[in-house]
């Protein structure tokens, strides 16, 4: 047999089923009162740093009608901007104190992935969790997993009382690839994530700070490690994870807020 042919086998026996995993792209992002004080511009630039995922999950889209239409501006620039096509799914107004509601979103291209069924909020723990989560089922190739999206209170308002029932969410959905995301308020560090853990849902980050200060402190910008990602690392390998500085873009701190004030977070899993 030739070299050339022995080679070529060698590769598809040892490499071959490597191509076969799924990488999925997926960024996480409070985008602070998305809605009518974005301009132009700024979507432009929130459009810029989204490309780069194949999935992301929005935090803290407004309730009145500029909130819907600032996410479908956003969309249209994806589509026009990114060379790949984009869809999206805006939840309803979370069944909330009404100045607490908010809207949760999700953004994909579909070449990547499909959404299966509708995403919806969940209802299960509606009297306990504040603004409840947004969860969206996706399938690349014949693998699916489901992202819960959440925005806790603020951490004056003790989050970890409504972030404790995350645990029982595995056991309501047995059926589904979970992976909780969204800016929780509290750091991955705190006790209330214990029992999350223990399920063999670990953060994709540590320690990481992604809430900006309203002015940076001796080059730091950054204050509370608030947003991350936690999934089951028998589920899925993390490939890469990377904290999207975005406010290096800007002159001044003043500037970058007015995007967001978090960061976003972005996931390559496998």
């Amino acid at each position: 047999m030739p070299n050339c042919i022995k080679t070529t086998l060698v590769f598809l026996f040892v490499f071959a089923p490597l191509l076969l995993f799924a990488q999925v792209k997926i960024m996480t992002w409070n985008l602070k009162n998305l809605g009518s004080s974005k301009t132009e511009e700024h979507i432009s630039y929130m459009a810029k740093i989204m490309k780069q995922a194949d999935i992301v999950a929005i935090q803290e889209i407004v309730t009145n009608p500029s909130g819907a239409q600032t996410l479908a501006a956003l969309h249209e620039e994806l589509n026009r901007k990114s060379g790949a096509k984009w869809e999206y799914a805006l939840s309803d107004p979370t069944v909330s104190s009404p100045y607490r509601s908010e809207r949760y979103a999700y953004l994909w291209k579909t070449k990547q992935v499909k959404l299966q069924k509708k995403a919806f909020l969940d209802p299960t723990y509606q009297e306990e969790i504040e603004r409840e989560p947004y969860m969206a089922t996706f399938q690349y190739k014949d693998i699916e997993f489901t992202l819960v999206n959440l925005h806790a209170l603020p951490k004056k308002h003790q989050p970890e009382k409504e972030i404790k029932y995350l645990k029982f969410l595995p056991e309501v959905y047995k059926d589904k690839n979970l992976i909780f995301l969204g800016d929780f308020n509290t750091p991955e560090s705190h006790s209330v994530f214990n029992p999350l853990k223990k399920q063999g849902y670990t953060p994709a980050f540590t320690q990481q700070k992604t809430s900006l200060r309203q002015k940076c402190i001796q080059g730091d910008c950054l204050a509370n490690a608030y947003d991350n990602i936690f999934l089951q690392q028998t589920h899925f390998t993390v490939k890469s994870t990377k904290a999207l500085l975005f406010f290096e873009d800007f002159d001044t701190i003043k500037e970058a807020n007015k995007i967001s004030d978090h960061i976003p977070l972005l996931i390559e899993i496998q």
